[in-house]
């Protein structure tokens, strides 16, 4: 029976990611910050699902992550779908360094420790990491700076580690999904995005490049047309655009 960690599944994207592969026979272990929100999604697969309360800004963040891996039986694939970002054009402090400490430094805690359980285990099975990202991080954007800044972190650390991983001759994959608009709570709710996708309509998608191994998923094709233009836009261009959402 495979295995699959979902960090960030309290909700939204992860979630669903978590009791679709539960449904299907997986033994999977979820962790977010809200305690009462996790034992509610276990009770959906009591005998396939683990659940631990982790912040993965907390300093007892690994810790518990790999009690997780413990409870679970082990951990074959782990998704990282956590994730914490605004609208900031004021440029307010806090909101940035809520952003910072989920989006960079909670999330290279536990990439790391994900990486490490992999590269200490190589020789029972390989390993697989996934990361939700953004298209956000193809350019800075204005009015969330550091959540776009945060994100293309995301992307850039993703393919470090890939590298390191040849390197070190570490048997995982490294998979960096980047959805467009999902209609999760992370955007405003009541608001109509460009290109919004449903959490049903994006899930499956999401599920099918952790499995098939792609190194970088874009969410879905129509995002991955407009981001190679958005890519394409010289910044002499960009800094003019008001880009309001």
């Amino acid at each position: 029976m495979k295995k699959l960690i979902v960090v960030g599944a309290s909700s939204g994207m992860g979630m669903r990611i978590a009791t679709d592969f539960a449904r299907l026979g997986w033994r999977v272990g979820i962790a977010a910050r809200r305690e009462d929100r996790l034992r509610e999604i276990r009770n959906l697969y009591p005998d396939r699902i683990e659940y631990m309360a982790i912040d993965v800004t907390a300093d007892d963040a690994v810790e518990r992550f790999n009690n997780l891996i413990e409870l679970t039986g082990g951990m074959d694939y782990m998704l990282y779908a956590a994730g914490c970002g605004w609208q900031n054009p004021e440029l307010d402090t806090a909101r940035d360094r809520s952003t910072l400490e989920v989006n960079v430094v909670g999330f290279t805690r536990i990439i790391n420790a994900a990486y490490t359980y992999f590269r200490d285990t190589a020789n029972r099975r390989p390993g697989h990491i996934a990361a939700i990202t953004s298209v956000a991080g193809t350019k800075g954007i204005g009015i969330s700076a550091t959540y776009s800044a945060s994100k293309r972190y995301q992307w850039t650390y993703l393919q470090a580690l890939d590298q390191l991983a040849h390197i070190q001759h570490v048997d995982v994959a490294i998979t960096d999904i980047r959805p467009g608009f999902v209609d999760t709570p992370l955007l405003v709710q009541g608001k109509d995005y460009p290109m919004e996708m449903s959490i049903a309509y994006a899930a499956p998608r999401i599920e099918r490049a952790m499995l098939t191994g792609r190194r970088v998923a874009v969410v879905d094709a129509r995002w991955a047309v407009a981001t190679a233009l958005w890519k394409a836009i010289p910044d002499c261009i960009w800094r003019h655009l008001a880009i309001r959402l």
